[in-house]
């Protein structure tokens, strides 16, 4: 899989651009903002935009998709739990075990609330990666001390989803860099900390 990560704004957000060949089919995934360099990255490299998936509906991982949706004319992907509150136009709620295709390879949805009801993570196991948005990083978890945070829901997505992921896949989280999660079991204290 080719990814291409762009970090902006105060809270230094990761958004994410993913295809598998040149001049393929693309998702951006969690534009906070800057929507133009997402346009410009996607008609530089003429790639074909399907959609922009957003892993939660707080407003630095969101920003920036309705101009992009807007601009390309395609739909904004969300979980149904985390649409009703976020303020734009969902055009498809996703719901845990929904499978999106990118050119021929499979990414699977898997709902993991904790930080939000809807917060979701998105696996490809071919490419071996996922992208985590604010769920979990590579030395911590995501808070669990807003509105619909739920520090009893977060260990729960660490213990029946995230723990379940093999050493030789590597986290995209909405914040800081990736990690395996062989480095993620060594450094992440917070994770452990679920799994006792």
């Amino acid at each position: 899989m080719r990814i291409k990560r762009f970090v902006g704004g105060s809270l230094e957000s990761n958004g994410y651009i993913i295809s598998t060949r040149e001049k393929g089919s693309c998702f951006v995934i969690d534009p906070g903002y800057e929507p133009k360099k997402f346009i410009d990255y996607v008609e530089k490299e003429g790639l074909t935009l399907i959609g922009v998936i957003l892993t939660h509906h707080h407003h630095d991982h969101v920003g920036g998709a309705a101009k992009i949706r807007d601009y390309f004319g395609v739909p904004v992907m969300m979980h149904e739990m985390d649409a009703h509150v976020y303020k734009g136009a969902v055009d498809r709620q996703l719901r845990d075990g929904n499978v999106l295709n990118l050119d021929g390879e499979a990414l699977r949805i898997f709902n993991t609330p904790g930080h939000t009801w809807g917060s979701i993570c998105i696996l490809s196991e071919k490419s071996k990666v996922v992208f985590t948005g604010d769920t979990i990083f590579d030395t911590d978890l995501g808070r669990t001390d807003l509105a619909d945070g739920s520090p009893r829901d977060m260990e729960e997505s660490c213990r029946s989803v995230i723990d379940r992921w093999s050493n030789e896949y590597t986290i995209y989280p909405g914040h800081d860099g990736s990690a395996t999660m062989k480095q993620v079991r060594q450094y992440n204290r917070e994770f452990l900390d679920c799994l006792k």
